[in-house]
C-alpha cells in the first residue's frame, strides 16, 4: 500500500458502531420495526438514526411525543440491544487498528450504553478501550460534542490535539464542534465532509513518534 497522507494528533477517540463494529444488521432491524410501529418511513428514520442516542432520534422524528415517552421507549430498546448481536462483527482492520494504539491514548466516546458498548465489542471480539464515554456519562447526544470534549478532558488533552474516528453525520459533526479534526471510516462518513476518509480500518498505519505524537498514515 502507498501512502498518500498522514495525520497527526496526541489522543484518539473512537466511535463504535460504523467505525469499530459494524452493527448496521442489528440497528435497521430495531429501527425498521420502530418506524412501522410510529407509522413513519424506515429509510427516513434510519438516516437520522445513525450515530444518535434513540431518545434523540425519537424526539427528532416525533417532536410533539413527550421526552418521558421517549426515554422509556429508549431504555426498552437498549435492553433489547444488548442480547440482540446477531450480525455484529468487526469492520475490517479494527482488531490490528485496536492492537496498535493499546499503549495510546484513546477512549470510545460512543451513543451507546455501557452495557451495549461491552456486549458488541465483545461480539466483535475488539478489545474496549479503558476509558469510555457512554451514553450515561453525558446530558447530551451526539451532534453535541459534549461526549468528545469530555473524553479529551478526561486524557488530559486539548481538543484540537485529539483525531476522532467517526462514521456517521451527527459524530462528525459532534468532532467538528469540538474543534477536533475527524477521519470518516466507510462509505456513510464520505458524504459528511470528514478532514479525511478511509473505506475502513485497513487502509491506515499507526506510528507512535518519539515526541508522543501519533502519526496516522492513511493508505490506498
Amino acid at each position: 500500500m502507498t501512502v498518500n497522507s498522514t495525520l497527526t494528533a496526541r489522543g484518539l477517540l473512537l466511535d463504535m458502531d460504523g467505525t469499530l463494529v459494524n452493527s448496521d444488521a442489528v440497528v435497521e432491524r430495531i429501527w425498521r420495526r420502530w418506524a412501522g410501529e410510529n407509522n413513519l418511513d424506515p429509510e427516513d428514520v434510519l438516516a437520522v438514526a445513525h450515530g444518535r442516542q434513540g431518545w434523540s432520534t425519537m424526539a427528532e422524528l416525533l417532536p410533539e411525543r413527550p421526552m418521558e415517552v421517549n426515554h422509556a421507549e429508549n431504555d426498552r430498546m437498549l435492553a433489547e440491544e444488548v442480547t440482540n448481536v446477531d450480525g455484529v462483527v468487526a469492520i475490517p482492520g479494527a482488531p490490528e487498528f485496536m492492537a496498535a494504539i493499546a499503549d495510546l491514548p484513546h477512549a470510545l466516546v460512543t451513543s451507546a450504553s455501557q452495557a451495549l458498548a461491552e456486549s458488541r465489542m465483545a461480539a466483535a471480539a475488539l478489545r474496549v478501550p479503558a476509558l469510555r464515554i457512554t451514553s450515561e456519562l453525558v446530558t447530551a447526544s451526539k451532534p453535541d460534542p459534549e461526549g468528545f470534549l469530555k473524553a479529551a478532558a478526561e486524557l488530559g488533552i486539548s481538543p484540537e490535539d485529539c483525531l476522532v474516528f467517526e462514521d456517521s453525520e451527527a459524530g462528525i459533526a459532534a468532532a467538528k464542534s469540538a474543534g477536533m479534526p475527524v477521519l470518516g471510516v466507510g462509505p456513510r462518513a464520505a458524504a459528511f465532509t470528514p478532514t479525511a476518509h478511509i473505506p475502513d480500518l485497513t487502509h491506515l498505519r499507526i506510528e507512535n513518534l518519539s515526541d508522543g505524537t501519533i502519526a496516522i498514515h492513511l493508505t490506498h
